[in-house]
């Protein structure tokens, strides 16, 4: 595995743009971040994401670059999806009972406009707290302040195994 590695990686080194280049540092530093426990998953590392909590609402916020872009050089929705889904599990997460955890029931995303410049926030808040379930809203947000996408989603909880 490490010799295919290194091959991989001196090809990248050899034949890669610039956009090439920064792509895989950044993806490598995501992965040695989480090596280090700097992150605690992949994706954390991988997306560099910084977070905050204050007053019930969590946040991350991750910076725009060609690794989320879709081909129309804009934040692919699917990430705005999956950072948007984050920052409401974490928020869940931060107040189920020991011993118990959140998983994703319905995440229902609009969106609203293109996903540009320099960074990409969203902030989750609860709507509702059950024992059973529990509901979040959710806001991204480009660097410009501009709304993306607005988003609801719906968490079960569940004893953990």
């Amino acid at each position: 595995m490490k010799e295919e590695l290194r091959h991989l990686l001196e090809s990248i080194l050899q034949k890669g743009s610039e956009e090439d280049l920064g792509v895989t540092k950044q993806l490598l530093e995501g992965v040695q971040n989480k090596i280090k426990g700097n992150r605690r998953t992949y994706i954390d590392g991988i997306l560099h994401m910084e977070t905050s909590f204050e007053n019930e609402c969590y946040e991350i916020t991750i910076p725009i670059s060609p690794v989320i872009h879709n081909n129309l050089n804009i934040v692919h929705g699917g990430i705005t999806a999956t950072v948007l889904d984050t920052s409401m599990g974490v928020l869940v997460n931060r107040l189920v009972p020991e011993g118990y955890g959140a998983v994703t029931n319905q995440l229902n995303i609009h969106y609203i406009a293109p996903g540009i410049g320099e960074t990409l926030r969203c902030k989750a808040e609860f709507i509702h707290k059950g024992t059973k379930t529990m509901v979040i809203s959710g806001e991204a947000f480009r660097s410009d302040g501009k709304k993306i996408a607005y988003a609801t989603g719906t968490f079960f909880i569940i004893k953990k195994g």
